[in-house]
């Protein structure tokens, strides 16, 4: 593998215009197909198949033809003014007048008047009107929001308070904003005092934007061919942009260190690419067994977004095996910092030595850091043991949005159920009576502890199947709402055998109780997928047993650390009013996977660029603990670089408006800092330190049969000391600059 790497980043520099044509090539290819493309039909998906929710609601759509569930809405609240009531001649004229205009708006199916639908509340203080669409809320056109913004303003410039829930005009979730800007910043600023060049740290910036670019115009291409939702690209975007800088850190990295030790630049690019570039290989599969080991979880959208990430992963690699070769051949003294520029390559050499000293500081001390370590991070995970799923609505929005207050008023007015209703689906095909049947069914349901209203059951054309509404007491998230599902559904015992007829419960409180359980049921199958595919591709790269033992376990502490500080603030709200957090409550169902996915990716990255260094150095010839003192001095720095930069980055996204959005920046940025700075700095040099010659140990049966991909270079160390490497005559040197 070294071998192979090592010419293929002298070709790569020696013929770089070839290389940077081809890459451009690519881009131009991609970007066109993403121009052509068609969008990608997603009427038809389903979130998750299989679940009770999905499958009612899939029933739903069979039964009620023309009924569209993805359909935008808009549920407009009414409040009258202090000591006024809304059925008062003037107010009743406002909304009678606002429910007369919104009907006539563009795409609308429908306007719901509140004093013929008794959508009034009892004291009268405020009512409410549903707007219903043709189109989903990505179809609704300009033309038709402003007809409703337009009707909505006119009602509030009567004095009554409105304010707007559902989906048509809902406030779309952004990014960090002038904090995300910040973290980018200080990426930036990073990379320049690590590298003291700024074609250094302008370089991994480049190229990984560009590998991003690549990676979105092809998901944009083939979005159509395989349905690819406008989610499926946005890990695609996180981790492609993560890994495409730390690749392209530790390649450039080592160049500059094969430059400091005398080798001309060529030379020097394919010991980097040999080297460092073996290593990107197998951080890359394990990023890539993660994204892929998504597939797993049964939830199609994660899927996609998975294979996704995973492809724009493997372009990361691939660029970083070639067009940093090829960079470095047009610029081959510009990465250098400007003290090695003017004072020759020795000066690389006389940089303070932080890792080394740290390494030195640990293997001193590896019982007390290893204990202190592992107590630290058990400690904060403690708060994981009590997460609660769900999916985060209006409920957790800032009260700055209409969105909440319209939620909040609702809440006030008609209890804090009213915002979550349950759909039940009661199929009566199989009944002697269906009406009566039904009728039944509705009875029971409203005589649960929990339920506060049943609306009247509304039938299809056929008269065999319907729909029924009940309101629970509670609101949406709560614990008391889960429980209430299951208890209607448990209700349902016997049911068929006796009457003919069964029902199931939907609707979007349900579907989150649903997706929430599945997806916690999901993780620990997905955590042993994953941790037991790269435990193998880890015994293979550094031909031991108990490395990569030591890397899972050092995972899972940091990752379920993480989980537990994200519990902690998010869910209990220690601290949230310094992170802006207006309204604690469960954690968004897709978080812990995902969170546990990227962050698999990332640690592995760093496991591989630090234990490879010391392997490297052992290999070689140094003993147990000489080889963790010289694995630090040559990769920590750049270590600790890559980390800060991606917990600026993901930092940036706390931010955000949006509690699900700030969730997952901070569980990102706090799980990349413990397992960088906490487990691998700390915790893998200690528990190396006290293993000695055993970390290294390998049955000989199973040194036999594994293959050997020589991450370290020794093979391709014998082949340059033979001289079946030698340069190449004839190549000309570059430009020096």
């Amino acid at each position: 593998m070294a071998t192979f790497l090592y010419r293929l980043g002298r070709t790569a520099f020696r013929r770089r215009w070839s290389v940077l044509l081809v890459w451009a090539a690519v881009l131009v290819a991609v970007g066109a197909g993403a121009a052509a493309a068609p969008s990608a039909d997603e009427s038809n998906t389903s979130f998750m198949p299989g679940i009770e929710a999905q499958k009612a609601f899939d029933l739903m759509q069979q039964r009620f033809p023309g009924t569209n569930g993805n359909a935008a809405n808009a549920r407009i609240v009414f409040v009258a003014p202090d000591g006024e009531k809304v059925t008062a001649a003037d107010n009743r004229a406002v909304i009678d007048e606002f429910v007369t205009e919104a009907g006539k708006g563009p795409q609308v199916s429908g306007a719901v008047n509140p004093f013929k639908a008794a959508a009034v509340s009892k004291d009268a203080s405020m009512a409410y009107s549903t707007v219903t669409y043709k189109v989903t809320a990505d179809d609704l056109t300009d033309a038709g929001k402003a007809a409703l913004t337009h009707a909505i303003d006119t009602a509030r410039k009567t004095g009554m308070t409105v304010e707007v829930g559902g989906t048509a005009l809902a406030t779309q979730p952004s990014a960090g904003g002038a904090s995300e800007m910040i973290g980018i910043v200080i990426a930036a600023v990073v990379l320049v005092m690590t590298f003291g060049s700024m074609a250094a740290a302008g370089l991994p910036l480049l190229t990984a934007i560009a590998g991003v670019g690549i990676s979105m115009a092809s998901i944009t291409a083939l979005s159509s061919t395989f349905n690819l939702s406008a989610t499926s690209g946005t890990l695609a975007t996180m981790l492609g942009l993560a890994v495409g800088i730390d690749y392209a850190l530790f390649v450039v990295s080592r160049y500059r260190e094969e430059r400091a030790k005398g080798h001309d630049p060529q030379e020097a690019a394919g010991l980097a690419a040999g080297t460092a570039g073996s290593a990107v290989v197998f951080a890359g599969l394990t990023v890539v067994i993660a994204l892929a080991g998504l597939s797993v979880i049964g939830v199609p959208v994660l899927t996609k977004m998975g294979l996704c990430a995973a492809g724009a992963v493997v372009v990361g690699v691939l660029i970083a095996l070639t067009l940093i070769p090829a960079f470095l051949g047009f610029w081959p003294n510009a990465v250098l910092s400007r003290k090695t520029r003017k004072k020759g390559m020795r000066a690389e050499t006389r940089k303070v030595d932080r890792g080394s000293r740290w390494a030195r500081f640990v293997l001193r001390r590896p019982v007390m850091i290893l204990v202190a370590g592992v107590i630290g991070l058990v400690t904060v995970a403690i708060p994981m043991m009590h997460m609660r799923l769900g999916m985060p609505g209006d409920e957790s929005k800032p009260t700055s949005t209409t969105e909440r207050r319209a939620y909040d008023d609702l809440s006030r007015g008609f209890g804090a159920g009213f915002n979550g209703p349950l759909t039940i689906v009661v199929d009566a095909q199989k009944a002697d009576n269906p009406r009566k049947t039904v009728a039944e069914i509705s009875d029971r349901i409203k005589a649960t502890d929990g339920v506060v209203a049943v609306s009247a059951a509304r039938f299809n054309a056929a008269g065999d199947t319907a729909m029924i509404s009940a309101t629970p007491a509670t609101g949406p998230t709560a614990e008391r709402t889960k429980d209430l599902v299951h208890t209607i559904r448990g209700e349902r015992a016997g049911l068929e055998s006796s009457t003919g007829a069964t029902y199931e419960v939907t609707g979007s409180t349900a579907m989150n109780i649903d997706v929430a359980q599945a997806l916690q049921d999901a993780l620990i199958p997905y955590l042993g997928v994953i941790l037991g595919l790269a435990f193998l591709l880890l015994m293979v790269v550094f031909r031991s047993i108990l490395v990569p033992i030591k890397a899972a376990l050092g995972f899972l502490l940091s990752v379920l650390a993480a989980l537990g500080a994200v519990v902690a603030v998010f869910q209990w709200g220690w601290g949230a009013d310094l992170l802006g957090i207006e309204q604690p409550g469960p954690i968004m169902s897709l978080m812990p996977i995902l969170l546990v996915g990227i962050v698999f990716g990332l640690a592995m990255d760093y496991q591989v660029f630090l234990v490879s260094r010391m392997r490297e150095a052992y290999v070689h010839g140094d003993r147990p603990a000489e080889a963790i003192v010289s694995g630090s001095r040559s990769s920590a720095g750049v270590i600790a670089a890559a980390a800060v930069i991606m917990i600026a980055v993901f930092s940036g996204f706390i931010g955000a408006s949006e509690s699900m959005i700030k969730a997952t920046g901070f569980g990102l940025a706090i799980a990349v800092l413990f397992d960088a700075f906490v487990v691998r700095m700390a915790l893998v040099p200690a528990v190396l330190a006290l293993l000695g010659e055993r970390a290294w140990w390998l049955p000989s049966w199973l040194d036999r049969i594994l293959p050997r991909v020589d991450v370290e270079g020794e093979g391709l160390a014998r082949h340059r000391a033979s001289g079946a490497l030698d340069s190449e005559a004839g190549v000309p040197e570059p430009a020096r600059i």
